[in-house]
């Protein structure tokens, strides 16, 4: 790998959402099985930071209704960082009987998303993390902030970043040492990526920032440039493209895991990753889905990747 970019840093941490945020929103239930055996294809191209499932309840999310059996068959193994979205205290309380690492607690940074998203205030989703915040309290389980429609919102257009640093910093007052902003409509853009890290910086201390892209129009690479140069090493990306908010109209994918460390290894940029197992990654949770995924790297390969003469035809005339 060539040594990293002058003023990037040298190494990315990657948490694949896929399992949860990937697979959500697939209409059709992927058995428990074939989750199982995707996060061990990616844990052999060598992740280590997965949000495995969700505990929500089944009538929301029914893609999400086996997250105690997934959670069964990962819970103890060494060198891995597993964390579950939760909705509320129920979903806490089983989360952590489950096993999990780390709670990740998320609201909208706009009204209108996190009633559509949660079917609650900002205020009541900010009360609620003070609730499960007390639950957990004492159990060892971490607790991780996520805050969706970071860079915009379907229904009011721009999110004031004076609402993101707030809501961040309500996280963090809470013990969160952990803050996602998350592009959950695909409307961050490079610029809004530096405003935003820059006004975060001020509040956050030394709670990791995490930064979370979709590609519904075409940047979301761009957007962890724009991160990168800031210094941000933490990135959520989903297996293949999987994905899309349920809750914005025209949504579509993450950005793909492959495409990211494509990126990062051609950036100099280390990862712990292999590039080539994860194009297989995404290549089994093509098959599982059973539609084609946007991811771009496991269609082209790596750049480096040759073909015989013979696979192509010769031009004539």
């Amino acid at each position: 790998m060539v040594s990293a970019m002058a003023g990037l840093p040298g190494h990315a941490v990657i948490t694949e959402v896929g399992p949860r945020d990937g697979l959500q929103s697939e209409p059709v239930f992927v058995p428990t099985a074939q989750k199982i055996a995707l996060i061990e294809a990616l844990i052999a191209a060598g992740l280590r930071r997965f949000e495995v499932t969700s505990f929500v309840s089944p009538r929301a999310v029914p893609q999400m209704r086996d997250a105690a059996q997934v959670m069964a068959a990962l819970r103890g193994r060494d060198g891995l960082h597993l964390t579950a979205l939760v909705p509320n205290e129920r979903g806490a309380e089983v989360a952590i009987a489950a096993g999990v690492d780390a709670l990740v607690l998320f609201a909208s940074a706009s009204e209108s998303h996190n009633l559509k998203n949660v079917n609650r205030s900002r205020a009541a989703s900010l009360q609620g993390f003070a609730d499960i915040a007390r639950l957990a309290r004492g159990t060892g389980v971490r607790l991780q902030g996520a805050i969706a429609t970071a860079f915009g919102c379907p229904f009011e257009g721009d999110v004031d970043v004076q609402a993101v640093v707030d809501q961040a910093a309500a996280c963090r007052d809470l013990g969160m040492d952990h803050i996602t902003l998350g592009d959950t409509t695909g409307m961050a853009t490079p610029a809004l990526v530096v405003q935003r890290v820059e006004a975060l910086r001020k509040v956050l201390g030394d709670a990791e920032l995490a930064l979370h892209f979709h590609n519904t129009r075409g940047v979301g690479l761009a957007c962890v440039w724009a991160g990168l140069s800031m210094g941000v090493t933490h990135y959520e990306s989903s297996i293949g493209g999987l994905g899309g908010c349920p809750f914005v109209p025209r949504a579509t994918g993450n950005i793909a895991t492959e495409d990211l460390v494509y990126l990062l290894h051609e950036s100099g940029i280390g990862t712990g990753t292999d590039l080539d197992a994860l194009i297989g990654a995404a290549q089994l949770a093509q098959r599982i889905v059973g539609h084609e995924l946007p991811g771009q790297v496991m269609k082209a390969g790596p750049r480096l990747r040759t073909a015989g003469m013979d696979s192509v035809r010769t031009a004539h005339g």
